[in-house]
This record gives C-alpha cells, sequence and structure tokens, in this order.
C-alpha cells in the first residue's frame, strides 16, 4: 500500500473531491481525519474509511478560524500521535459582479480558502517541522491561473493557493516538508455546479472529451501524498483532460 499507516487531515472532506481523497488514502492504508463544516456527512466518510478496515474520526472545522484549527490539529495528534499529510481541500465559491461585491462575500470566500489553507498549512506545518517529515497537498483551481468575470474573490483566492504552495515549499524543505497543488478543471461536484458554466459545451473543449470525476484529482492528490513524489515540491498538477494544452484560437473555433 502507498500509504502505509500513515496518517493523514483532509479538509472538506464530506463530499466530492475531499470524500474521494479521504477514502482512496483509506484504501492505500492511511487512518485519515475527516474534517469538514457539516459533522453529518463527515460521519457518513467516516463510516465508509472504517468499513475499508483503517482508523477515521470526524472533526467539524471551521478553517477560517485559527482556535478551530488548532483544536482540529491537537485533537489529531493527542489520537493518533502524529499527522503524516495534509490535504487542503475546504473551499467555497460565490460569483458576483466585482461591482457589487460585498466585504462580507469578499471575508467568506478568501476566509476559507486562502486563509483557511494557511491557517491549516501552518498549525500542521508546526508539527510536521517537530516529526522532520510531511507532505502537503493544497486545491488550487483553474480559475488561480486565469481570470473570470463574476469570480473575483475566488480567482483572488485560489491564485493565492499557488503562491502559498511556492513560497511554503522553498520555506520548508529544510524540515523534508513536500507542498505541492493540484489544480482540477471541471469537475463533478456541488462547488462546479455553482458556477454556471453550460456543462456540456465546455465538455466539447476537453481534448479527452470528459470532465473529472472527484477520482481523477484523488488519484493526483494521492501520488503527490505517496512516497513516489519525495523529490517534487512546489509544484502544481493541472488534471484538466488535456483542456490548458489548446490554443486559445482552436477554443475560440469550439464556442
Amino acid at each position: 500500500m502507498r500509504l502505509n499507516d500513515n496518517i493523514a487531515i483532509v479538509t472538506g472532506a464530506a463530499q466530492g473531491i475531499g470524500r474521494a481523497v479521504a477514502v482512496t488514502f483509506a484504501r492505500e492504508g492511511a487512518d485519515v481525519i475527516v474534517s469538514d463544516i457539516n459533522l453529518e456527512l463527515a460521519e457518513k466518510v467516516v463510516d465508509e474509511i472504517r468499513a475499508l478496515g483503517r482508523r477515521a474520526q470526524a472533526i467539524k472545522a471551521d478553517v477560517s478560524k485559527s482556535s478551530k484549527v488548532n483544536q482540529m490539529v491537537e485533537q489529531a495528534v493527542n489520537n493518533f500521535g502524529r499527522i503524516d499529510i495534509l490535504v487542503n481541500n475546504a473551499g467555497v465559491n460565490k460569483l458576483l459582479p466585482s461591482d457589487d461585491l460585498a466585504e462580507s462575500d469578499w471575508d467568506w470566500v478568501t476566509g476559507i480558502n486562502i486563509k483557511g489553507q494557511f491557517l491549516c498549512s501552518q498549525a500542521v506545518g508546526r508539527q510536521m517541522i517537530k516529526q522532520k517529515q510531511g507532505k502537503i497537498v493544497n486545491i488550487a483551481s483553474m480559475a488561480g491561473h486565469y481570470g473570470r468575470p463574476g469570480g473575483l474573490p475566488y480567482c483572488v483566492s485560489k491564485g493565492g493557493v499557488l503562491q502559498l504552495t511556492r513560497t511554503l515549499a522553498v520555506e520548508w524543505a529544510e524540515h523534508n516538508i513536500n507542498v505541492n497543488s493540484v489544480t482540477p478543471s471541471l469537475t463533478k461536484t456541488t462547488l462546479w455546479a455553482n458556477f454556471g458554466f453550460d456543462v456540456e459545451k465546455q465538455v466539447r473543449k476537453i481534448p479527452l472529451g470528459r470532465m473529472n470525476e472527484p477520482q481523477d484529482i484523488a488519484n493526483a492528490v494521492l501520488f503527490l501524498a505517496s512516497s513516489e513524489s519525495d523529490n517534487i515540491t512546489g509544484q502544481d498538477i493541472i488534471v484538466d483532460g488535456g483542456l490548458c494544452a489548446l490554443h486559445p484560437a482552436y477554443l475560440a473555433r469550439l464556442d
């Protein structure tokens, strides 16, 4: 097994990509802390993991609050002894024209998407520094690479995730901590459904001919969390079926 007896925290793990990552880790031999704001759904993922013969615990945590993040990490260390892997997956989105964007909307999206990833990385990173090893995988987005009308706080926050990844990677390399990110393109999750895309139109543009399943993202995260990526840090893996490889002029002909 690729993660034999590793201890992992996955945020936003009650559904979608986070759930796929948590269950995949368990299949590969890890014990998993299932962190989410929705404790009821998180408990269902815990049941799935325990059915695979691995230990699991659900923890309700608002990742935008340092006190909640610190409590989550303290619980994880007390109950499991250490933390080998952190997957920063929790994320939200709200589409609004920038001139109508309320300060509270900005704070909500950026508070979870980028501040939350920083707080979790900082709290877990302190433990990993003590252990002198660890793997952190941040979930970014194509919105962090390109602009999208109406998506200012989301795009800014996901662009910040890429810089968070690079900066922590070079800062913590001396502690044998790998920090990387995965960028999903169109993926079958409730978050992407809220973007308001014409899905059929978007799929026609993808060279491999389909949108991502959550498992496609989980597979990339698994690689970065395993020993197979020990000499990879500060990198972003784009999972998009080849979409970014297309020339913009060709994409325009498909509209």
